[in-house]
């Protein structure tokens, strides 16, 4: 029987593969419990997280990303705490960053976000999403079997976000050899092991639409990058550059790694479940809520951190000013209170788009409707172009005797590598 008491979730790595049984265990004692080796209040029930997320005047967003490493910048003492969140939050981690904002900033900078994210542009968009997931597939299942993530998952995120904001195509060539996968091990930000905090792609996002916003500013064109050099503030104020490129860097990043890992999840029930292949293959209407499934069931965010203002109690637990909580999105969408059977992948679910996977509140994810769009395109390209898609036995194992890795952070939810197999159509009707 595994002491989970034991293990330190942040930093252990026992619970990367599997941390379902964890969740239950804490759930079990209370869906607001304190674990024992950083005193984080882990939310582990439905009804909590949404209240939390709900709650921007009680809770704040500054540690959302980072929880309780590497720890507050000063003593979190008294009963409101505010006003020393709002001296020291620059002092935190990817404190620019629009996740760890909270109103009245983070409704500017959200709104900005949005004008970049229109129906108009996201109809535009996934317009091209069908050409780009041929171009790929014409290539990845040439060979009859190939690593998922990195043959198709990464490269047509990346370039359908490129697509999304405008990197102009000579340039997208770059961005797929500089961002795609820099790390084999997976290690990010949210790590069990010592790469904890070790950076990611912005940078180079930075430098690169910095130099975009600018031009634009210089020499307006008919094109996205300048409606995105261009876009104001709700007060008709314009935004620094800076202001806009973290934006910018920020939908890049976040949207194009958790959209990997739903990808990558969904098709791996695909490719476990040949009953499922079959209903999707016969009845393509299913396929949405197929993905909303594959969001409950694997969460490509574990979770998100907030920060307690002021006293508050939920669920029943006091939380005094400055307690980090996580709220486990994993934990949540398989809360047995909100969800029947919720380790059971049900594509008939009534009540599954209640998952929180995205989040919930004004930090809802922003670029969910994009996610979900180059999810139910790539699934459905590529049932169109195969008859059978499995999992290679000879890179995960026999049936009953699966072996996968996962990403081992305490925040991304996902596989490192998913190696298929597959039958290809003879004729393709494009």
């Amino acid at each position: 029987m595994t002491d989970f008491d034991a293990i330190d979730f942040f930093r252990d790595e026992a619970l990367v593969a599997d941390p379902y049984p964890y969740f239950e265990h804490l759930r079990g004692q209370c869906p607001v419990q304190r674990e024992p080796h950083h005193g984080v209040v882990m939310v582990t029930g439905y009804d909590e997280a949404v209240q939390i997320y709900n709650d921007t005047d009680t809770f704040s967003s500054c540690t959302s990303v980072t929880g309780p490493f590497p720890g507050f910048p000063v003593p979190l003492e008294g009963d409101d705490v505010s006003e020393l969140i709002e001296r020291h939050r620059d002092e935190l981690p990817m404190s620019d960053q629009l996740p760890t904002l909270d109103p009245p900033q983070h409704t500017a900078h959200r709104a900005l976000l949005m004008r970049l994210i229109t129906p108009k542009r996201l109809k535009e968009n996934e317009a091209a999403m069908w050409h780009l997931a041929d171009g790929l597939l014409d290539t990845y299942l040439a060979d009859g079997e190939g690593e998922f993530i990195s043959g198709f998952a990464g490269p047509f995120t990346l370039l359908v976000i490129a697509d999304l904001l405008g990197v102009p195509e000579e340039d997208r060539r770059e961005f797929v050899a500089k961002l795609q996968h820099q790390d084999d091990s997976g290690a990010a930000i949210g790590s069990t092991g010592e790469r904890t905090m070790e950076h990611s792609p912005l940078e180079f996002l930075y430098g690169r639409f910095a130099a975009y916003i600018e031009d634009r500013r210089r020499s307006p064109r008919e094109d996205v990058l300048t409606g995105l050099a261009t876009a104001t503030f709700p007060d008709g104020s314009t935004p620094e550059v800076a202001d806009v490129v973290r934006v910018a860097a920020n939908l890049f990043a976040a949207g194009q790694e958790t959209t990997v890992r739903l990808l990558s999840s969904a098709l791996r029930v695909l490719a476990e479940r040949p009953d499922l292949q079959r209903l999707l293959r016969a009845e393509r209407e299913r396929v949405p809520v197929f993905i909303e499934e594959s969001l409950r069931t694997e969460s490509p965010i574990k979770g998100d951190f907030r920060l307690s203002k002021v006293p508050t109690t939920v669920g029943g637990v006091d939380l005094p000013a400055g307690t980090t909580v996580m709220l486990l999105n994993g934990a949540a969408n398989r809360d047995p209170r909100q969800f029947d059977a919720p380790a059971t992948f049900d594509v008939e679910r009534a009540n599954v788009r209640r998952h929180v996977a995205f989040g919930r509140g004004v930090h809802s994810c922003p670029g969910a409707p994009l996610a979900r769009a180059e999810a139910r395109v790539a699934i459905e390209r590529l049932l169109d172009r195969t008859t059978d898609i499995r999992i290679s036995e000879r890179a995960h194992g026999p049936d009953r005797a699966r072996r996968y890795r996962y990403v081992p952070t305490f925040i991304l939810r996902g596989l490192t590598d998913l190696h298929l197999e597959f039958d290809t159509t003879e004729s393709e009707d494009r």
